[in-house]
């Protein structure tokens, strides 16, 4: 009896082993509704392939179709990037792909906002001990300006 009940377990936890491992296996759906998402349609509204609405679209049933075949046939995610990438071009891609010249488009912007805030920060702050530097501790003392002389001199200079 005891022996019989261990063998049912076991069976019932290899049963389910096999379908946790199996789930999705056949399922092509999830592929092709992540890599539909990840394209923009060329037709020129830029709207993600799969979600193109607009009426009378001359592209977006023709790419849907061929993303179905690309994904029946079983290629990886990056080679049905790459084949699209090569017939339609780069726009093609709704992101740039990871990895070669395309991590620029990714790490450029940032590093240089980052730049741009750095230096913004490093010129205030120049400018601001600039002036703090311009200011000594007490009034500033103007040579001769209290003289007759240099008040002459201005009125003249400034006279019609």
């Amino acid at each position: 009896m005891r022996a019989l009940l261990k063998n049912r377990v076991l069976q019932m936890v290899l049963l389910f082993t096999v379908a946790l491992v199996t789930i999705g296996a056949g399922d092509t759906t999830d592929k092709f509704s992540s890599i539909g998402h990840k394209m923009v349609c060329v037709c020129g509204c830029g709207q993600i392939l799969l979600e193109c609405n607009h009426v009378g679209c001359p592209d977006s049933d023709r790419m849907i179709g061929e993303l179905r075949n690309k994904v029946a046939g079983g290629g990886s995610d990056t080679s049905i990037f790459n084949w699209f990438v090569a017939k339609y071009g780069p726009t093609v891609l709704a992101a740039p792909i990871r990895g070669g010249f395309d991590n620029a488009a990714w790490i450029v912007p940032v590093v240089v906002f980052i730049l741009a805030i750095v230096g913004t920060a490093f010129l205030i702050r120049r400018w601001k001990g600039r002036h703090m530097l311009a200011v000594p501790g007490g009034a500033p003392s103007m040579p001769f300006a209290g003289s007759d002389a240099v008040r002459d001199r201005i009125r003249r200079e400034t006279e019609y």
